[in-house]
């Protein structure tokens, strides 16, 4: 059988699209028929310069339509320094209290047109921390926490951080100091169970890494109130853990408590059910209090009684950022944040 050899023509590809420009603000300008300063103007929520409200409008449907957004860059460059506020991502469980508040001062920087960004620096401490944030030149940093020296504060600043703020519970030199008084958390703690005539008191210190900054100044606090009584502390580690919540319960009546401190009340409740499984009543045999006043506290029965912190309304503490950038060569200031005070209920 003949073969017969047919050439197939190749058929030509498709050219590929070309690339799309990225609009300019110069294109937002022609389609809505203003100004490039206008444009300018109006991205950026300029107040200095008076614009219609129809103005307004009409730029921001333009940019809608084009799909343009402001370059941070440039925007930086016109500015002499950038919009934004880097936060260092916390490396330690923090609780739903402090990211609710970190969240609500998140949203009011970026009311005041801050970019907040926040840095996941796992690993790194001190200045090689600091110099991993300077490379982002950001105009603020607000670090929460322990850890940031002086030396990381000239490293920020040589970069240009226009203002470097601290929030924890020591000052650092050269930064804004945000004081979170951790200490009279434990001694409004101490206060109460004493007051209820408790002797013995146990307070849990969390064994997980990260926390003792926050851990070791409440029960310093406990001790503090309880100095010169006829009262006794007794540490007592505790890892976020069922098991090691049943292991303290399981020892409990040698121990001899008859009140304890939980740090706060996420411990509060852990600790709490671990009791009661072993058939210690709350609070006839132990009086229970946590921290942080979360609605899980009430949710518990007996309800527990906690420590209600006061923090700063987010709006408040973006102002004082705000304030910070605008004023690079003021003497930083010292702010205390954090109030404290008792709610009594059941468990205490």
């Amino acid at each position: 059988m003949p073969y017969v050899m047919v050439q197939i023509p190749k058929t030509p590809a498709a050219p590929s699209p070309a690339p799309r420009s990225v609009p300019t603000s110069a294109d937002v300008a022609r389609l809505a028929g203003v100004s490039r300063a206008t444009v300018s103007y109006v991205l950026n929520n300029t107040s200095a310069v008076r614009i219609s409200e129809p103005t307004r409008h009409r730029v921001r449907e333009a940019a809608k339509e084009l799909g343009y957004v402001p370059h941070a860059a440039a925007r930086s460059l016109r500015a002499g320094h950038s919009r934004m506020v880097l936060m260092p991502a916390p490396t330690v469980p923090v609780g739903v209290l402090y990211s609710q508040f970190i969240s609500e001062l998140q949203w009011a920087l970026g009311r005041l047109d801050y970019t907040v960004v926040q840095h996941g620096s796992v690993g790194l401490h001190g200045d090689q921390a600091a110099r991993a944030w300077a490379e982002l030149r950001p105009v603020a940093v607000l670090v929460p926490g322990a850890g940031l020296g002086p030396e990381s504060v000239a490293v920020l600043k040589r970069a240009g951080a226009r203002a470097v703020l601290t929030l924890g519970p020591e000052k650092v030199e050269g930064a804004h100091a945000l004081l979170l008084d951790h200490e009279a958390v434990g001694h409004q703690a101490g206060v109460h169970l004493y007051g209820r005539g408790r002797r013995r008191i146990g307070v849990v210190v969390p064994e997980e890494p990260g926390l003792e900054v926050f851990s070791r100044p409440r029960l310093e606090g406990v001790r503090r109130a309880l100095l010169g009584t006829d009262a006794t502390t007794t540490e007592l580690p505790l890892a976020y853990k069922e098991e090691s919540a049943a292991r303290i319960a399981l020892r409990w009546r040698d121990l001899g408590l008859d009140a304890v401190f939980t740090y706060n009340d996420e411990y509060g409740m852990l600790l709490m059910r671990a009791l009661q499984d072993e058939g210690v009543r709350i609070p006839d045999e132990t009086a229970v209090i946590g921290a942080d006043d979360l609605m899980i506290g009430r949710l518990l029965r007996p309800r527990l009684s906690t420590v209600r912190l006061q923090l700063p309304s987010g709006r408040d503490l973006a102002e004082l950022v705000d304030n910070a950038v605008r004023d690079p060569g003021g003497t930083p200031g010292t702010h205390e944040l954090l109030g404290a005070s008792v709610v009594h209920r059941e468990s205490s």
